[in-house]
Formats: structure tokens, C-alpha cells, sequence
């Protein structure tokens, strides 16, 4: 099994396409019917309907007369055009997360649409004109999004190591992930039903050389547009722009001065585009307007060269020292996020995640997995008697006397109050019990200096564990199991262990 697999079977909630996206899909298959079925269905959708009919009216496809309704906008630019516009309107709107969080989807959609433009213009010039690449190149990155909105802790990681090291988007996802957003875009791209002439080029658009040869002609148009659109909208864009020009003067015979014309063409049709999407462009200006004026700006400067040179240098310096030094913040924030203020073990949110991924993972594997509950006795009593700053005390170094205990492929975490919750993966009913039992000695044993006030404590424990071969279990079912066995130590006398093993219960 190959790690993409593994993340498709992980219990992770891979988006579904939007409901009409499907509807239309479906429609365009029916070769018969997908006409009328088509227009039916797009103009069930007065929203989407308004939006494709300002696009088939806008410059993008320049029209002699104006349409003014869905059947006539069929009947002019095709079902299979009209069904890339509808796709593009409603995967765009329905593949986002919110706008509050670390990932910025408006610009990710900028890009993407500054994309499908620049594919749009170049396929004509550099190869025949092609019907899909608009819808293709925007969503050559959906794979982006998905790894974002599924595993977002991970891909923030991918984002530092981008930032720290330099790296291609796609060698820190790599690092991360163990593969890359083209990969993973690709295969979500065939689960909901796109053709194989969108999601095949989507695969290798950073590796066209890999692509089948009948796709290998779109991958390269892809990348192409990728670095258009990374003029635009990225960093180095002098650089990029250098890149692009050696390709397509070289490769495919464009003289320099229609290549400009077609970069400046990119900034116009974006901006009108973007507003169909209702998307704010900014202060998106033509790549000839943008060197103008940082030329008049360096030309006030009066820098020689070499003196540029040096600036360069030092500001690059200065921005990867400023990237390590973010990463590192990042990371203790995600740290932090995720520990108990007081213990800190790991918190409730981290346990359920970490249930979730271990819980997946033996089902997978066909391996068992055990949990342990443990609650400290008469708890109530010690904040009653001594108040609850030698309570703390208490928490806190029963917490160290877990971690000390605890196997290195163990994870505590604090579950509430003064219950905790230890996941012992790979773990069968005897090896959980040996480690609740060696838990509560532990504890038993231990001797609390509070505030000069010397306190003893007990723990009772539960255990519970599941192997596939119980047939399915949810993680509550789990979690109930444990805090029963639990229940049945703290109401036989405490200071004790009980174990339940799912396959008995079931």
C-alpha cells in the first residue's frame, strides 16, 4: 500500500465535489441527452447561470452578439466549453475553508485562475487550441487544498519548510507527506469523475518529462502557466519571467516582443476574469507596467551593480533568518495548541485526533490497539483539605510519574480534571494491563511534596481493547469501554486496575 493510499484510507474526510459539479458531469456523459439536460441543470442554478452567462458575454470569448440564456450560450460555444466554465464556477466555490485560518484561499484561487488564463493564451501559440485546459490549469494545484483541509497541522509544516528551506512546494510535501499535491490533485480529480484529459496532465505538471506522451504536450503548458502565473503573483518575478521567455522563444519559436504582449494580455484578462468570481484583483498591473516602474525606482536609488549585489545578499540573509525564526514560532505555537497548560501532556483535542489516526491505522494494519484510563482517588478531597494550588502540585507530578512509566510509543494526555488517557498502540489486553498495573504502582508509591505538605495519592485504572478481528468499533465505543472498566475500579475498591477487551464485549 502506498502512503497516498494509506491517506485515502486513514478516515479522512476527502471533500466530495459540489452536488451540481457531479449533476453535470453526469449530463455531459449522455451523449443524447446532455443538451437539454445540461441547460436544465445550469439553469437550475440562477447564481451559476448569471455567472457563466457574464463570462460567455465578457472579452474572454468575444462574441458578435450578446446571449442571454443558457440554451443559446450552448448552442454557440458547445456543451463541452460550457461544462468547463460551470466546473470551473462551482469547484471554486465549493473547495475552500475558512478565511480566518493560516491558508489564503482567495489568493490560492487568484493564482489558480491567473493559471488557467495564461494556459488559455498560451495554448493557441504554442500548440493547438485546446478545449480543457482553462478548467485544467486551474485546478493543476486542487491537490494543495485537499492536503491543506484534510491535514492542515501537516501542510503548515510543508509551508515552513517552503519558507525555511527554499524547497519546491512539491519536495517539502514530499518530505511531509511522502507525495505531492499534483498526486494526490490527480487522484481526487479521477474519484469525482473529471476525464482523464484533466486529471491525467494534473499528475505530472512539475515532471511533464514523465507524462505519457499524449498528455506531455498539456503537462508542459501547465508548468508553463504555473510560472506565468507566479509572475504575477510570487516572488523573483524579473527571474521567473526569464525563465518562461527562454522556454517559449527557444522551444516554440515566439519572438520576445509578442511574448511580452502575451504576459501583458495575462494581467488584463485576469482582472476581468476575476470579478466573474468575485474575487478582489488588487492592484494587478501588466508585467511591462511593473518593470517600469521598479526600473524608475532603482534608477532614483543610483546603486552601481556591485552595490546591488551586496543589498541582495544581505536582505536575502536577512529573510532566511527571518523564515527560521517564524518556523520555529510556528512550530512552538502548534506545540503549545496542543499541551496542557498545567501537566503538559497533551491535551483532549489531541487525544481525539490521535485516536482517530491510531485507530484507522490498526484497522489497517490488522493490529491491536488499547487504552488507558486512569482517574486519581479521592482527588476532591486533597483541593478540600490542602486548596487547589497543592491539587496542581499533585496533577502535575502524577503527570510526570506517567511520562516516566509510559512506554516511548505511548502517549499521555490529560482527559479532563484529574483523569488522564494513555493510547498504547500495537498493544494487546495483557500488554495493557502490565502497563496500568505498573501505572498504579507508580503512583502508589510516590510521595508528594506540596508546599512542605507531604501527600500520597492512588489511581484507578481502566483498560479496553480493540483488534480488528471484533468486527468494527467506533473510537466511542472504545473510549465508553475504558471508562467502564474504569467505573468498576473506582466502585470495587480503587487503587486497582480492570481490563475489557472489545472482542468479549462485542
Amino acid at each position: 500500500m502506498t502512503l497516498m493510499d494509506a491517506f485515502f484510507k486513514d478516515d479522512i474526510q476527502i471533500p466530495s465535489p459540489p452536488s451540481i459539479a457531479v449533476r453535470i458531469l453526469d449530463a455531459v456523459k449522455k451523449d443524447e441527452a446532455s443538451f437539454d439536460e445540461l441547460a436544465k441543470i445550469i439553469s437550475s442554478d440562477p447564481a451559476l447561470s448569471a455567472k457563466i452567462l457574464k463570462v460567455t458575454n465578457s472579452s474572454f470569448y468575444a462574441l458578435p452578439q450578446k446571449i442571454d440564456s443558457i440554451p443559446k450560450a450552448l448552442s454557440v460555444l458547445g456543451t463541452h466549453t460550457l461544462k468547463n466554465i460551470a466546473l470551473s464556477f462551482v469547484i471554486a466555490k465549493g473547495v475552500r475553508g475558512p478565511s480566518e485560518g493560516m491558508f489564503d484561499f482567495d489568493f490560492f484561487w487568484k493564482r489558480a485562475l491567473t493559471a488557467a488564463v495564461s494556459a488559455d493564451i498560451l495554448s493557441p501559440v504554442i500548440s493547438d487550441k485546446n478545449e480543457d485546459i482553462f478548467v485544467t490549469a486551474l485546478l493543476q494545484d486542487i491537490g494543495i487544498t485537499i492536503m491543506y483541509l484534510c491535514r492542515t497541522g501537516d501542510y503548515l509544516k510543508v509551508l515552513d519548510e517552503k519558507r525555511i528551506s527554499s524547497a519546491a512546494i512539491e519536495e517539502a510535501e514530499k518530505k511531509i507527506f511522502g507525495f505531492d499535491h499534483q498526486e494526490l490533485g490527480s487522484e481526487v480529480l479521477k474519484h469525482w469523475g473529471i476525464p482523464e484529459t484533466i486529471y491525467e496532465p494534473v499528475r505530472y505538471h512539475h515532471k511533464y518529462d514523465d507524462s505519457p506522451q499524449k498528455f506531455r504536450m498539456v503537462s508542459n503548458l501547465l508548468l508553463l502557466s504555473d510560472k506565468m502565473s507566479s509572475v504575477y503573483h510570487g516572488t523573483r518575478s524579473a527571474e521567473k519571467f526569464q525563465d518562461i521567455k527562454s522556454i517559449i522563444c527557444n522551444d516554440f519559436g515566439v519572438n520576445e516582443a509578442d511574448l511580452e504582449s502575451l504576459v501583458d494580455s495575462v494581467a488584463e484578462r485576469s482582472v476581468e476574469i476575476f470579478s466573474f468570481f468575485e474575487i478582489d484583483p488588487g492592484n494587478m498591473k501588466p508585467f511591462s507596467q511593473i518593470l517600469q516602474e521598479a526600473n524608475k525606482e532603482l534608477g532614483k536609488l543610483n546603486l552601481t551593480y556591485e552595490q546591488l549585489i551586496v543589498e541582495l545578499k544581505q536582505a536575502k540573509e536577512k529573510a532566511e533568518k527571518f523564515a527560521q525564526g517564524l518556523k520555529d514560532a510556528n512550530e512552538k505555537l502548534r506545540e503549545l495548541a496542543l499541551r496542557d497548560g498545567l501537566t503538559g501532556l497533551y491535551n483532549h483535542r489531541y487525544f481525539q485526533e490521535l485516536m482517530d489516526n491510531e485507530l484507522s491505522r490498526a484497522r489497517r494494519y490488522k493490529k491491536p490497539i488499547s487504552l488507558v484510563l486512569l482517574d486519581l482517588d479521592h482527588f476532591k478531597k486533597i483541593n478540600d483539605t490542602y486548596g487547589h494550588p497543592v491539587g496542581d502540585i499533585v496533577l502535575k507530578e502524577v503527570s510526570k510519574s506517567i511520562k516516566n512509566t509510559i512506554r516511548e510509543s505511548d502517549t499521555a494526555a490529560r482527559y479532563g480534571g484529574e483523569e488522564f488517557a494513555i493510547v498504547l498502540p500495537e498493544t494487546d489486553l495483557k500488554g495493557a494491563a502490565i502497563v496500568a498495573e505498573r501505572l498504579r504502582r507508580a503512583v502508589e508509591r510516590q510521595r508528594i511534596d506540596a508546599k512542605g505538605i507531604n501527600v500520597g495519592v492512588t489511581i484507578s485504572v481502566g483498560a479496553a481493547c480493540y483488534q480488528a478481528s471484533a468486527g468494527t468499533k467506533e473510537k466511542s465505543e472504545i473510549i465508553a469501554s475504558a471508562d467502564n472498566a474504569l467505573y468498576s475500579s473506582k466502585h470495587t475498591g480503587r487503587n486497582k486496575i480492570s481490563v475489557v477487551d472489545l472482542a468479549d464485549a462485542a
